[in-house]
């Protein structure tokens, strides 16, 4: 699965989803890739954010913290 099918999932019950990988980071070899998610049926106050050193390994850890609000694309 691609990132764009739980991106466009969230944005449709009005979660804000942002997926970017920071170039300086990549250059240094650290955690380059990110995922934000807020708002929506999460909640006012929620912010999730994960920083990690693969594509895949954030879009696991944004489907992990789904699960736990009892959400979920594939529901």
């Amino acid at each position: 699965m691609d990132m764009l099918e739980p991106m466009e999932w969230l944005a449709e019950r009005g979660v804000t989803t942002v997926f970017k990988v920071d170039g300086d980071r990549m250059v240094e070899r650290r955690a380059a890739w990110m995922v934000i998610v807020s708002g929506g049926p999460l909640g006012e106050n929620s912010f999730f954010r994960a920083d990690l050193t693969r594509p895949d390994a954030c879009l696991d850890s944004l489907l992990a913290h789904l699960e736990g609000k009892a959400l979920s694309p594939f529901a």
